[in-house]
């Protein structure tokens, strides 16, 4: 019987493109070595979505596998499963090894063919299993483990000039598919007939701007009446009625960056108490994005937001914070919780960090004005202030519509 490896390189074709130039991800891994160097671990292993993407390009699909990026002072590799076959190696910078299915825990063999027994290993706490943690120990011995997901969340809220480029660009891909959302909306039209059109347009855009690319997980919401009252709720299949408040939200996925646009709008007419409760909510916007400059920490602009809020006895409506980081990140994956407008997050705002600017408002549905009220810019912080990258308007002139 032919014997069957516990886990082998498959480099099938040639590199692809990524989406950024290798000395992008050379500099990534730069500054991971010096994060393991100060922390005192002789090798990291990154089991994240968003840690393996950002470190080495490669944006893995899980469906129940574990997969990991691995770095040590001298090697930089993914772990992928068989089912992928070559295509982890074509899309990832550096080495690539592939574990088989022969064998429970082939995975753990293959991370340790390259970090060895008994050095230290950074790992990451707030992503790692107590399952998963349990076979770290045991199939790498680590002295000590020492959890660097923190470390790695602060290096990456930092963008490089190559992210900003791109995140720039994916914000106008977000105003394209705002503007087909608003040329669709009519009376008598679906919530899911609105969003369809909505992510249509940002595949074809994304496909247009970035021919390299491998394109997934683009998607809409599109809310209407009762159901903008949450801000992740789905799309459904509500037909849309003359004076619906609609929640717009696009999101194009571009090589694992996500960027958003989120609106406020109205189907042909508002009325007078929405047409406060939105107003109101588009000033505390702009007064939210006037405050977005190098200095400021989070919760000193939550606070200000608060009580801009407070004075027009509004405060009980808001629901969530005002904003968060934008970069290697999706719904289903990521997050830079140090760069969270909350009144918990002491981040001081620094040149090249991305923030959103999003306040809601929520209205029950038996009160005036009912439903929820969100508006949503994206901010590159500059040296002085800040430069917003959202270009699709916002507030009652340009969106009640249909």
């Amino acid at each position: 019987m032919t014997a069957r490896p516990e886990y082998y390189r498959f480099h099938n074709g040639e590199k692809a493109r990524l989406q950024f130039e290798n000395s992008e991800y050379a500099a990534r891994v730069a500054g991971l070595r010096q994060i393991m160097a100060d922390a005192g671990v002789g090798a990291a292993v990154l089991t994240s979505m968003h840690n393996v993407s950002y470190y080495s390009g490669f944006t893995y699909c899980a469906f129940g596998r574990p997969y990991a990026v691995v770095v040590t002072p001298t090697e930089c590799v993914t772990i992928s499963a068989g089912i992928d076959a070559g295509q982890p190696w074509r899309r990832s910078y550096g080495d690539n090894i592939t574990y088989t299915d022969w064998q429970r825990d082939n995975y753990w063999r293959a991370i340790r063919s390259i970090t060895g027994e008994g050095i230290a290993i950074g790992y990451e706490g707030d992503h790692l299993t107590l399952l998963q943690k349990s076979k770290l120990d045991g199939f790498l011995n680590p002295a000590p483990a020492v959890d660097i997901a923190d470390l790695t969340m602060r290096q990456r809220m930092h963008k490089s000039a190559a992210e900003i480029v791109l995140i720039r660009e994916a914000a106008r891909v977000a105003d394209v598919g705002g503007y087909a959302i608003r040329d669709a909306v009519k009376a008598g039209v679906r919530e899911i007939d609105v969003a369809m059109a909505g992510r249509d347009a940002m595949e074809a855009e994304i496909a247009k701007a970035f021919p390299d690319a491998e394109y997934r997980d683009t998607w809409v919401w599109f809310q209407s009446g009762i159901n903008t009252d949450g801000a992740h709720n789905p799309v459904t299949s509500r037909v849309l009625e003359r004076g619906d408040i609609l929640s717009l939200n696009t999101f194009p996925m571009i090589s694992g960056y996500y960027t958003a646009l989120e609106r406020t709008m109205f189907v042909q007419e508002v009325d007078a108490a929405s047409l406060r409760l939105w107003e109101a909510n588009v000033a505390a916007h702009e007064y939210g994005m006037s405050l977005l400059k190098p200095g400021a920490s989070c919760s000193e602009v939550t606070h200000k937001i608060n009580a801009f809020f407070e004075e027009r006895d509004l405060l009980q409506y808001r629901t969530f914070g005002y904003g968060h980081s934008f970069g290697v990140l999706s719904h289903y994956y990521g997050r830079e919780a140090g760069l969270e407008l909350r009144e918990d997050i002491d981040t001081v705002l620094e040149p090249g960090m991305v923030i959103s600017m999003e306040p809601m408002l929520t209205v029950a549905d038996d009160q005036p004005g009912a439903g929820g009220y969100r508006e949503h810019d994206i901010l590159v912080i500059t040296e002085d202030g800040n430069d917003n990258i959202t270009g699709y308007p916002y507030g009652p002139e340009f969106n009640v519509v249909g």
